[in-house]
C-alpha cells in the first residue's frame, strides 16, 4: 500500500510526542463529569466512528458518568451468545484479526515482513516463551468502535500475570507495518491461564491516548514503578467462566493470544481482515 504524506506525518508523530504524558492527559478529559467536556466527546465518536448504541445498556449520551463510562460501555444481556461447546475456544473480543497462525518457533508475525519474538513479548520471560514454542497465536486489534470489555475465550484459571511497561505507540494496521516490534515494545499486562485445553496466555497491549488497562481483578493497571511486577496467583485463585468479563481497555488497543501446541485448529472463518465479534468460534 503506498504510504501518502498524512500516513507519513502520523508515523513521525508516534516517535515525536510524549506517548505517556499525551495518554494521561487525554486520560484526565476522559474522566471528566462535567457535561460541557463529556457530551461533546462522546457525540464526536458516535458520529466518527459510527458507533452503535443500540446494543448498549444505556442508549443515552446523559446516562453516562464520563467519557470512559461511555467508552467502556456494557451491552444488553444476549448481545453476544457464545458459540460452539464449552470445550471451543472463542473470541474474547470484538475486534479484526491483525495476524493469526502458528509462531515458527518463538516467532510470530506482527505484519508483513515484520516479526517480533515472543520472549521480547512477555518481558524476557525466556521459561514462559518456551513452553509455547511452535504454538499459534492470533492478533485482535479493536478499534474505537468496537466494544470494549475484554472476556475469557474458555472456562479458566488465572495462573500469573506479568505488568511489562514500555512506549505507547498506536497500534493501528499503519503502525503495525511501519513501527518495528510494536507489541514487544508498547505497554502491556500478560495474562497466563489454565483450562482444560491446556495453558494459554492473553496479552494485553497498551497505545497511544489508550488511559489505562483494566482488569476485573485489580482495577486500573497503571504501576508507578517504570519496571516489570509479575505476580503469581496462588493463594487466592481466580477462577473464570468461558465468556466471563476478566478486562478493559479506556481506548481502542490489542489482545495478543497464545497457545501451547497442538491445541488450537482455525475455524475456517477466522482470516487476516476478518471482523470478530465475542464469542464467535476461534476453533474448529
Amino acid at each position: 500500500m503506498k504510504q501518502t504524506l498524512q500516513d507519513f506525518l502520523f508515523l513521525a508523530l508516534q516517535y515525536l510526542l510524549p506517548h505517556h504524558l499525551l495518554s494521561r492527559l487525554v486520560g484526565v478529559l476522559a474522566e471528566s463529569e462535567w457535561s460541557i467536556i463529556k457530551i461533546p466527546l462522546m457525540r464526536f465518536f458516535l458520529k466518527r466512528f459510527g458507533i452503535d448504541l443500540s446494543e448498549a445498556e444505556r442508549e443515552r449520551l446523559e446516562d453516562y458518568r464520563n467519557f470512559n463510562d461511555f467508552f467502556t460501555r456494557a451491552l444488553k444481556p444476549g448481545r453476544r451468545p457464545q458459540q460452539g461447546t464449552e470445550n471451543s475456544w472463542t473470541s474474547p473480543v470484538d475486534a479484526c484479526v491483525s495476524q493469526f497462525g502458528r509462531m515458527q518457533g518463538d516467532q510470530l508475525i506482527q505484519a508483513k515482513g515484520k516479526t517480533f519474538t515472543l520472549p521480547a513479548l512477555l518481558g524476557g520471560d525466556q521459561g514462559m516463551a518456551q513452553h509455547y514454542q511452535d504454538g499459534e497465536f492470533i492478533t485482535l486489534y479493536l478499534s474505537p468502535k468496537d466494544y470494549h470489555r475484554i472476556h475469557m475465550p474458555m472456562k479458566a484459571t488465572l495462573v500469573k500475570t506479568t505488568f511489562i511497561p514500555g512506549k505507547l505507540f498506536s497500534v493501528n494496521p499503519l503502525t503495525a507495518g511501519h513501527v518495528d516490534r510494536l507489541f514487544a515494545r508498547n505497554e502491556r499486562l500478560v495474562c497466563e491461564f489454565e483450562s482444560d485445553q491446556g495453558r494459554f496466555l492473553m496479552v494485553l497491549v497498551g497505545a497511544m491516548i489508550v488511559a489505562s488497562i483494566e482488569t476485573t481483578w485489580s482495577g486500573i493497571v497503571a504501576p508507578f514503578e517504570r519496571k516489570i511486577i509479575q505476580q503469581s496467583i496462588t493463594a487466592s485463585q481466580l477462577d473464570f467462566n468461558r465468556g466471563e468479563e476478566m478486562g478493559r481497555f479506556r481506548l481502542g488497543s490489542t489482545v495478543i493470544m497464545v497457545f501451547e501446541p497442538g491445541k488450537m485448529s482455525w475455524n475456517e472463518q477466522i482470516k487476516i481482515g476478518a471482523n470478530l465479534q465475542l464469542g464467535q468460534l476461534l476453533s474448529q
